[in-house]
């Protein structure tokens, strides 16, 4: 059974944890005048009590005054967890049904929004210890399980598995970590001047793999046909020369700007 904690724990709790996740938090007084994420969850807690207590034109007004303090809209209906955190925030908007657990993170220009107009579950629910970058829309009565990482601007509208990241639009999972073969798969990818943009060498993304495995594939090939060319010619066939074009990275950097 979850623990009960009162709204003052709650709130206290919102502003504490933001020390374990942003460096440049110095003092509690700091946090409370100059964090509009925080500023934000706190209007939330008080006009999400209202809401629950049946009053709810008190607690829309509450939150339409937080928007304007704030930047970040969020319905006082919203189920949040303990020590949420919304880092920057600008932008951010979260829905009616959508349901947040603990120790969950938001960066600014978050969505957790709906997909359709009916009633009843619209919005995401995410579970604990969750993070969505910045820019990310997640879509629909949709659950991210616990631990799951959104990337900064990427658009889901399927479950995501504890522990998955997703990139991307449409949302796909990666990979953080990759074996010695994919590195090495990688490092010939570039060097016929194929690099994935927006991945980092920790994070491979299955499309820049099924690029890898292509540039892999025709290199294997160029091997066989080398070796069937000197099979013929020592047949005594004819094999007229073909003058590759070389793939590097100055090339190819040339060719996209049109020079």
């Amino acid at each position: 059974m979850a623990e009960k904690v009162t709204l003052w724990q709650q709130m206290k709790e919102d502003v504490l944890c933001v020390f374990d996740r942003d460096p440049a938090a110095r003092h509690v007084f700091e946090i409370i005048t100059t964090y509009p994420g925080v500023q934000a969850v706190q209007w939330h807690r008080v006009s999400h009590w209202f809401w629950k207590h049946k009053l709810k034109w008190i607690a829309r007004f509450l939150s339409t005054i937080s928007r304007w303090v704030t930047g970040i809209e969020i319905h006082p209906a919203v189920k949040i967890g303990r020590r949420f955190f919304i880092d920057h925030g600008m932008g951010v908007v979260i829905g009616e049904t959508a349901e947040i657990g603990d120790d969950c993170t938001l960066y600014h220009g978050v969505t957790l929004g709906g997909t359709s107009w009916k009633e009843g579950k619209r919005h995401p629910t995410l579970a604990n210890n969750v993070v969505v970058g910045a820019g990310a829309k997640v879509l629909g009565p949709i659950c991210l399980h616990d631990g799951a990482r959104v990337g900064s601007n990427a658009v889901v509208v399927k479950d995501i598995v504890a522990g998955d990241t997703v990139i991307g639009v449409p949302g796909r999972v990666v990979k953080t970590q990759q074996t010695e073969e994919q590195k090495q798969k990688q490092k010939l990818a570039q060097s016929v001047g194929f690099d994935a943009y927006g991945t980092s060498s920790e994070t491979l993304d299955p499309v820049a793999t099924a690029i890898h495995g292509l540039i892999e594939h025709i290199h294997a090939l160029d091997k066989r046909i080398d070796l069937m060319a000197s099979t013929i010619e020592q047949l005594g066939g004819d094999i007229s020369e073909v003058e590759m074009p070389e793939l590097d990275k100055c090339e190819l950097t040339e060719k996209q700007n049109g020079k």
